[in-house]
């Protein structure tokens, strides 16, 4: 949908068709004539530009995309931090127009879609997006790669598997050998007792 870039080019060329017709018809007529309509024309400028303020600031806020596919609804806002090399995005998606929304926010470096000399690099952005938003995902399976989460889940997974192999490979404690032969010591003894009565006997 390029209703929101619609609107902004609308406010700022208005904006600029008023200064550059105030100025032809001042150039032209002079400015005796045309000092009442310059007034309303620096009323109605300066009206467009607050408008277009505050298109930018309260109802885009940042947003870089919007759209319909097979009536799920999604948009996607970015910000970028001061001094901070990374790239925040913000996509909210809903199923239908009566259904909630869900918002999903995701990180990363820009040196993951530029190469060394500075070119934007399209399908790991591509690949990133997929993994990361179901609803891309599922629109563009090609680039669907496993997700950060998931590589971290799997290799935690090996971890604790390894652990687990180590436990029962290790030899048990000094402690426990102990015990056991202090235990057999101990169920000896009666024993022996029994065989010197039976001798004497």
């Amino acid at each position: 949908s390029h209703f929101l870039t619609d609107v902004r080019l609308a406010l700022g060329y208005s904006a600029v068709i008023i200064a550059a017709a105030t100025f032809a018809l001042d150039y032209k007529l002079g400015w005796d004539k045309t000092k009442e309509l310059t007034l309303w024309a620096v009323v109605v400028y300066f009206v467009l530009n607050s408008a277009l303020t505050y298109w930018i600031w309260a109802v885009e806020k940042g947003k870089i995309f919007t759209g319909v596919k097979a009536g799920a609804l999604i948009s996607i806002s970015s910000q970028v931090q001061k001094n901070i090399p990374l790239y925040n995005l913000t996509i909210r998606t809903s199923p239908s127009s009566f259904s909630s929304w869900q918002t999903i926010k995701i990180s990363a470096p820009f040196t993951r879609w530029f190469d060394e000399e500075g070119f934007f690099v399209a399908l790991p952005f591509q690949q990133w997006l997929a993994s990361e938003v179901p609803i891309i995902g599922q629109a563009d399976s090609k680039r669907l790669t496993r997700t950060l989460k998931e590589e971290l889940e799997s290799v935690q997974e090996k971890e604790v598997e390894s652990i687990e192999k180590d436990e029962l490979q290790s030899p048990k404690p000094k402690g426990a050998k102990a015990d056991k032969g202090t235990n057999s010591a101990r169920a000896g003894t009666p024993a022996a007792g029994t065989r010197s009565r039976k001798g004497k006997n």
